[in-house]
């Protein structure tokens, strides 16, 4: 699998489009490369979902998946800074979809930060940090049914690895050596 089976998805960001996203991310994490994967997860999270799509079902918005991601990165893999890469997103979101989306990069933000405390924020990109409320609030706001309070239970159990596993929704393989 490589980039070519989301292009060639051309500009539909439908649940195929998400769907393979998210089988992308896995591959890509298989593969020992983290840091693609994440953004992977960040493309699923693009996708343009009204909540009712059966692929929701087997495999709800992939937080719980970003947590465990972001917990199990082994030492010697590159993956950057993700709370820089998500508070840049964020800030700088344009359209389709501009609020939903931005509002999801606050929550993955709020996600690296639960995991990765130590991960300083790009002091040159001023921008206005979110709380855990005005996040919860952006995404009942303007994401899908019950996205809110999934996302609140991840960013719960991003903290404390012994409970990530039972959030997990989305089943991320420890990578192949």
């Amino acid at each position: 699998m490589d980039a070519g089976a989301l292009t060639a998805l051309g500009q539909a960001r439908n649940a195929v489009f998400y769907l393979t996203a998210l089988t992308y991310g896995q591959y890509l994490w298989q593969r020992r490369l983290p840091a693609r994967a994440i953004l992977c997860l960040d493309r699923a999270l693009g996708a343009d979902l009204r909540g009712d799509e059966p692929v929701l079902r087997a495999w709800p918005l992939p937080y719980a998946a970003m947590g465990w991601l972001l917990q199990h990165v082994p030492s010697d893999q590159f993956i950057g800074n993700p709370r820089v890469h998500f508070q840049h997103l964020a800030d700088r979101m344009n359209e389709p979809r501009r609020e939903q989306r931005r509002w999801r990069a606050w929550a993955c933000w709020a996600l690296t930060r639960a995991v990765h405390p130590e991960l300083p924020g790009d002091p040159k990109h001023r921008v206005d940090e979110h709380t855990v409320d005005q996040i919860a609030e952006g995404l009942s706001a303007h994401g899908i049914a019950g996205e809110a309070a999934q996302w609140r239970a991840c960013l719960q159990a991003a903290g404390q690895p012994e409970r990530a596993t039972v959030a997990l929704a989305m089943p991320m393989q420890p990578a192949v050596k």
